[in-house]
């Protein structure tokens, strides 16, 4: 057997797996250096969501990840963030308009099952809330600390 085979290559990745840099199989490279303004860009496209959210009911929280994109489209990380944290942010919408269409249904139902699908339907907007401020959190907490992050369970408007 040989020896070799079995060690990652120059890069440290295991053999087959995907180049964190690049995303391909290649022979592996330096981490990346990634500056103070790239992470505080990026740090701002998650928090700007956030913070923008929360002012305006989670209605215009993709303003704040829009600007970050616009203005650092040459920066690949910040990029990256401010895509996912937009994409985030407009998935959040779109479940709120969706929500606001099954607001009578839900009731109507709700009233029929003598308020057990009214509890249910509570206790769902609860956890989609605190999913929708956790997951912002994370996001600029791998921003700031220079590793990528991608929200899960969200549609991808933007690539």
């Amino acid at each position: 057997m040989n020896a070799t085979a079995t060690q990652p290559p120059s890069g440290g990745q295991p053999p087959g797996a995907a180049c964190p840099v690049c995303g391909t199989r290649c022979r592996g490279h330096a981490p990346p250096t990634i500056s103070s303004e790239s992470r505080g860009w990026s740090l701002a496209a998650h928090l700007a969501g956030l913070g923008i959210g929360v002012l305006t009911s989670a209605i215009f929280g993709f303003v704040g990840p829009l600007v970050v994109l616009l203005a650092r489209k040459d920066d690949s990380y910040a990029e990256h963030h401010a895509k996912e944290a937009l994409n985030f942010q407009l998935t959040v919408l779109f479940a709120i308009v969706v929500g606001l269409l099954l607001a009578v249904p839900v009731v109507i139902v709700g009233v029929l099952t003598l308020g057990i699908g009214l509890v249910v339907a509570a206790v769902a907007l609860a956890a989609a809330a605190i999913t929708w401020i956790v997951l912002p959190i994370i996001g600029a907490v791998k921003a700031s600390s220079g590793e990528g992050y991608r929200y899960p369970v969200t549609i991808r408007f933007v690539r």
